[in-house]
């Protein structure tokens, strides 16, 4: 639909109100209103004359300030009413900044962490987890992990007491408990725990033989390195805390790796051999001991026994004696027939007497192995001149021996048996 239709009674219906709404102005608008009605053939309105009443309308805002905003003859906005626009848009901007501002400095702390603030680059306080607030562009918040533990791993080859060269291993685990100290004390905490470990473990290893590293000296390797790590980093205050040290593996280069082997395995064999004599000597030892225990205890025996012996030959002839003084002869046959009779009884040797001189032998133990066996033991041991001394001895043939070997022998007992009273006759008369 056209703005200015025919019949419209010679009125202007422009949408903008440009002729009919500034009446305090009728002068100066009157000249634009003839155009307005005489260019009802012309284009659309100037867009200059839109952008300034809308900037007139904005000025309008400001209250009672905007009764002093008019036009010149030109249909300009005065300098009044731009400036009260300008001082309302700026500050709405001011305000937006603000609030922009201040959302922006809202942050959350997590559960396992601390936050460290710095104002102006320098250390203010620390945060507890949960939601905080700070002024953007004044502070400035890290977070630190205080629970979670860390590992570094140390490795390298290094030189022992002994001169010999091992690849050592080992894990550190670590927890930052100073999140300031952890920040600032050093400049990384992290790169100097490591250079300390190094430098630990390497003067830990050189006080050390290779042997003993790789065997049985592992534990003392592991708390001799972190008792040093520990003096070492305690003087830089880095706000860190050693929770253990794991001494990994231990083993020799790989050049030399088989003479190594070689000689772990002998010394395994040693000590395998040295646990069997161990155990030997442990299923010995009681044994000898209990044996040794068992002759001590019969020497004591032998000797309690040998001892009461005397003690009752000792008596048994001193009650003797009162008797062999009465009677000697008597006492001296008795004591004779008594030591025959415990010389004979562990014979198998029988005697036998016909009530004259002579005597015979019976060898029970040939006789029950055979008469051809006993008979020619009997002759052996006649032609042997074992038996030379008894008289009667049955020969192997059944003939006797009676005759002059009987007489001899009857007679040699008899001169023996004078002998012995003439010296014990002797030597009673010496003693009284």
């Amino acid at each position: 639909m056209a703005w200015n239709q025919p019949g419209n009674n010679g009125q202007d219906r422009d949408p903008w109100g440009s002729s009919n709404n500034n009446s305090g102005n009728s002068g100066g608008n009157s000249g634009g209103n003839n155009d307005n009605k005489g260019g009802r053939n012309q284009g659309p309105p100037d867009l200059d004359d839109i952008f300034r009443k809308l900037s007139k309308k904005l000025g309008g805002f400001g209250g009672k300030g905007s009764g002093n905003n008019g036009s010149n003859n030109n249909g300009t906005p005065t300098g009044s009413g731009h400036g009260m626009s300008g001082t309302r848009i700026a500050g709405i901007a001011v305000a937006a900044v603000v609030v922009i501002w201040a959302a922006t400095g809202f942050y959350t702390i997590k559960e396992a962490e601390r936050g460290v603030v710095t104002r102006f680059g320098k250390f203010s306080h620390l945060v507890e987890p949960g939601l905080n607030w700070k002024p953007t562009f004044i502070d400035q918040v890290r977070a630190v992990n205080v629970e979670s533990v860390r590992e570094l791993a140390a490795s390298g080859v290094m030189l022992t007491s002994d001169e010999n060269v091992v690849r050592v291993e080992m894990n550190v685990q670590y927890r930052v408990t100073d999140p300031e100290a952890y920040l600032f004390s050093v400049a990384n905490p992290d790169d100097s725990l490591s250079q300390a470990t190094d430098s630990a473990l390497r003067g830990v290893i050189g006080k050390y033989t290779m042997d003993k590293i790789l065997t049985e000296g592992r534990t003392t390797v592991r708390s001799d390195t972190q008792r040093v790590l520990e003096e070492t980093i305690r003087p830089y205050k880095m706000g860190i805390t050693i929770q253990d040290v794991n001494f990994q593996t231990a083993r020799p280069p790989e050049e030399v790796k088989a003479s190594f082997d070689n000689a772990i395995a002998a010394r395994e064999r040693e000590q395998q051999s040295i646990r069997e004599a161990e155990a030997y000597a442990n299923q010995i030892q009681p044994l000898a001991n209990g044996e040794a225990q068992r002759l001590l205890e019969d020497a004591k025996a032998y000797k309690d026994r040998t001892v009461l012996e005397a003690q009752g030959e000792v008596a048994r002839f001193s009650k003797l004696l009162p008797e062999y003084k009465a009677a000697p002869e008597i006492t001296r046959e008795r004591l004779y027939i008594e030591t025959m009779e415990k010389v004979l009884s562990h014979t198998r040797k029988v005697l036998v007497s016909d009530k004259g001189n002579n005597l015979m032998v019976l060898p029970l133990d040939q006789m029950l192995r055979g008469g051809n066996a006993a008979g020619n033991d009997t002759s052996k041991n006649d032609e042997s001149g074992l038996l030379p001394s008894v008289p009667g001895l049955t020969s192997s043939n059944g003939k006797s021996s009676a005759g002059t070997s009987s007489s001899r022998s009857s007679g040699s007992v008899m001169d023996q048996r004078r002998a012995n009273a003439q010296r014990d006759d002797t030597l009673r008369v010496g003693r009284e």
